[in-house]
């Protein structure tokens, strides 16, 4: 698996965009151009110029499962996952299926920590001394789990750390964010 995190986000303007938009595929330019905000554009185009870098392929477009989950068209044994928060974009690139998820940090307000955690995990959030950090690595670990069976969210929230993927989780504290991978076993 090779997993690629670029965090310098005061890159992210509009000059940048336009600087972007002749490097990628017809396919990806349209989908950044429906973006209304400049993150939401900017976070298109890097997320693919970075996923052009880990797999080597140039220019590629994507066709998608019944749940929206991308894979790039005609490259079936590249499989790769996507994700973005205010703080950074995250790539990964697997021969097998994977899931990655980056999210800052946030705060677990006790409904929603009850609404996505179980018992085991709400004590390890309740028990930490950043809770806002806590959370979001059990957060990202699931999403990441999520994104490599490729359903998205789905009802069992609270047990899908306990399914047979295995997961790896980094902290940058100085920017706040976290990022987790998802493999199969």
């Amino acid at each position: 698996m090779r997993v690629s995190v670029f965090d310098d986000m005061s890159l992210c303007t509009e000059q940048e965009v336009n600087r972007m938009l002749p490097l990628v595929s017809d396919q990806r330019r349209e989908q950044a151009l429906k973006f209304k905000f400049v993150f939401g554009r900017f976070a298109c185009l890097k997320s693919y110029l970075m996923l052009s870098e880990l797999t080597g392929l140039t220019e590629f477009g994507f066709t998608y499962n019944e749940y929206g989950k991308p894979s790039i068209a005609g490259h079936p044994e590249i499989h790769f996952s996507i994700s973005h928060c205010q703080h950074a974009i995250a790539v990964a690139v697997s021969d097998s299926p994977v899931g990655i998820d980056v999210e800052s940090f946030r705060k677990a307000d006790d409904a929603l920590l009850h609404r996505t955690m179980n018992e085991d995990e709400i004590r390890m959030v309740e028990a930490s001394d950043c809770r806002e950090r806590a959370f979001i690595e059990l957060w990202t670990r699931k999403e990441a789990v999520f994104k490599l069976m490729g359903t998205g969210i789905t009802d069992d929230i609270l047990t899908v750390l306990s399914g047979n993927a295995e997961t790896e989780t980094s902290v940058n504290d100085a920017l706040k964010y976290v990022v987790s991978t998802a493999v199969y076993l």
